[in-house]
């Protein structure tokens, strides 16, 4: 990018800074940018757990930084500013964000937490655009994006640590630490945007000037902060503020402060109810085809897919069902009460399960709600077939993994880096599931869906002539169970990892019977036990096929003519929903991947395997056979 057309775009602009911070100011003035500096007196007080990710809260500061100085400076200094810049630097590790330290414990505390890891520095940046109408009003036009940059540090000792922050650097920085000055030695890499370490992403800053100014086809866009597909990268959002809305006017000036600013807010959303957008899309056109208001009523539902799919994890995390099942036929107020929650919004959320037949009603005029078989069935905590496990685990981890399903597209690699701040390649061994509670809610959720699926893969084949049998990642010894229930003559061990063996016996009481026994390993490294066959429900898709190869070559090596692999996963032959969107679930949650019949009997067939047979249990999952030649 040649820089000088896209900053003389600003020569003759009244730019302003809303930031003290010695660093940025360099940044730009080295740029060859002219400004004045306003510091904001917007006090950082955001609260961070109400940000679903890190580089939102940044945005979201750098943003109110530049319209508190855009909305001070006409009235206090008598003057209305071209441009106003805002921006602030996080530091991320572990899922916390290190802003800058209160003393040196603290300062102590967020280097030690770095020591040796690699974390990630976001700078949230916000662009506020004047834009003067005849009537001397303004309308305020805002551009944000952020940048993310890797840092890894090196493993510090006792007295490199206290050495620096005695040095009083760390005090009045993100992190505790300036990369550019003392700091600097405690680095090791850092891959993308150094300057955005410092404090400010001078080349996306750039980019998104010539964005604004050099791209835009006309000025009407300019305002409205279009992006042509040639532009990359677009801005994060690019909103154009006016005075027409119902909240609190900002302090109007009169014409000697140059501006008249009034009511300034967000424009209302483009996003309407489904009902709305029915009305507003079915125009004349849809009148008289049937053909478009069926591809209508079947769009819109994949659309809102997100909403009917929350609401279920709520009601379910707040225990909804099992309060209804406990005491049937409460009104709104009468569940809000018992669960602690509003009216107002307990009442919403009812009336979305009923819709979702996940509840009923009796008496319209004053509604008490009752679960329905459906609930009963699959919602309740003591009930057989409850999936309350399995929906925690969606709730807590997929679905934040899946707001990054863009970045995963984009990059083809998982999102856990982003979403809890771990990068290592091996899922079970990261350390998010370190903690008790993490690993018992995977290991729940893992229960929960093979109570359900179990019996059918069980079943799916003749296996009379198989007396004994290895369940390679058991987990809690569901499957193991339905095995031996399924085939009296089997005995089945459970090998999986130290600490799930440790904490399965949560689980044992369900699956309590001699025939089934527990044995810890690691099956990438330790002896496999002996076994006529090796079931893998569920553990494939985790991994790369090199790990695969691993696994079943350990496997192979285990086995004698006659004995046999059995598979249980969704297979992706058939294009079905649910397993087009499980791959999609293992793209932005592991190394691996879901894969076709033919891709598993290939893998299986580099190691000896073959007589291959496949049973569609018409169950989550699909069961394969291979035989060992």
């Amino acid at each position: 990018m040649v820089l000088n057309p896209v900053i003389s775009k600003l020569a003759g602009k009244l730019v302003v800074l809303a930031s003290s911070s010695p660093r940025r100011l360099e940044i730009l003035r080295n740029a060859g940018m002219c400004f004045e500096v306003v510091p904001s007196r917007f006090k950082e007080t955001l609260d961070k757990r109400l940000f679903k990710a890190p580089q939102e809260y940044a945005v979201e500061t750098a943003k109110q930084k530049a319209l508190e100085v855009a909305r001070r400076m006409p009235c206090d200094h008598r003057k209305t500013p071209d441009i106003v810049i805002g921006a602030d630097t996080i530091v991320t590790v572990d899922g916390m964000i290190l802003e800058k330290p209160r003393d040196k414990q603290d300062a102590y505390r967020m280097l030690s937490s770095l020591s040796g890891k690699e974390h990630s520095v976001f700078t949230g940046v916000a662009v506020v655009l004047y834009h003067e109408k005849e009537n001397e009003e303004v309308d305020y036009q805002i551009v944000d994006f952020y940048e993310e940059t890797k840092v890894k540090f090196a493993d510090l000792s006792e007295d490199m640590l206290w050495e620096y922050i005695d040095s009083g650097e760390p005090m009045d920085k993100a992190g505790g630490y300036g990369i550019q000055a003392l700091g600097g030695m405690l680095v090791e890499y850092v891959h993308g945007d150094f300057l955005n370490v410092v404090g400010f992403p001078l080349n996306h800053f750039c980019k998104q000037l010539d964005i604004i100014y050099n791209r835009s086809p006309s000025s009407s866009d300019a305002q409205h902060g279009s992006c042509r597909g040639d532009a990359t990268p677009c801005p994060v959002s690019s909103t154009l503020l006016r005075p027409s809305t119902t909240h609190t006017a900002q302090p109007s000036c009169n014409k000697s402060g140059h501006a008249a600013v009034r009511h300034a807010e967000e424009t209302p959303p483009l996003t309407t109810s489904r009902g709305q957008l029915i009305n507003e899309i079915q125009g004349r056109e849809f009148e008289d085809s049937e053909e478009a208001r069926k591809d209508l009523q079947r769009i819109i539902p994949l659309i809102d897919g997100f909403k009917a799919s929350k609401a279920l994890f709520t009601a379910s995390k707040f225990g909804m069902f099992d309060l209804l099942h406990r005491r049937p036929a409460l009104d709104a107020a009468q569940v809000a009460h018992e669960l602690k929650t509003s009216i107002k919004g307990t009442e919403r959320l009812l009336e979305a399960c009923v819709s979702l037949n996940l509840l009923k009603t009796q008496n319209s005029e004053a509604p008490v709600y009752e679960n329905t078989d459906l609930a009963k069935r699959f919602l309740l905590s003591d009930a057989p077939w409850s999936l309350l496990g399995h929906i925690a685990h969606y709730n807590d981890t997929v679905w934040p993994l899946f707001n990054h399903l863009d970045s995963a597209v984009q990059e083809g690699n998982h999102q856990h880096h982003k979403v809890f701040g771990k990068k290592s390649g091996d899922l079970f061994q990261d350390t998010i599931y370190s903690s008790q509670e993490i690993q018992l809610r995977f290991m729940k959720a893992m229960h929960s869906i093979t109570k359900v699926t179990g019996r059918a893969v069980a079943t799916a084949f003749d296996l009379s002539a198989f007396k004994t049998a290895c369940d390679l990642g058991g987990c809690t010894g569901t499957m193991a169970s339905e095995f031996t229930r399924a085939h009296p003559g089997m005995r089945v061990t459970v090998f999986d990892l130290p600490t799930v063996i440790q904490m399965s016996q949560h689980f044992h009481p369900l699956c309590a019977e001699d025939r089934v026994t527990f044995v810890a390993g690691d099956f990438f490294k330790d002896a496999l036990p002996k076994a006529d066959l090796y079931i893998l429900a569920r553990i494939l898709h985790d991994w790369s096929d090199e790990k695969v190869h691993a696994l079943l070559g350990r496997i192979a090596d285990a086995c004698t003519p006659g004995c046999a692999v059995l598979i249980a996963e969704t297979m992706l032959d058939e294009h079905s929903p649910y397993a087009t969107l499980q791959s999609l679930n293992m793209l932005v949650n592991t190394e691996g991947l879901e894969r076709t019949q033919r891709q598993y009997a290939d893998l299986l067939g580099k190691h000896g395997f073959g007589r291959e047979s496949r049973v569609h249990t018409m169950n989550f999952l699909d069961a394969f056979i291979a035989y060992k030649l």
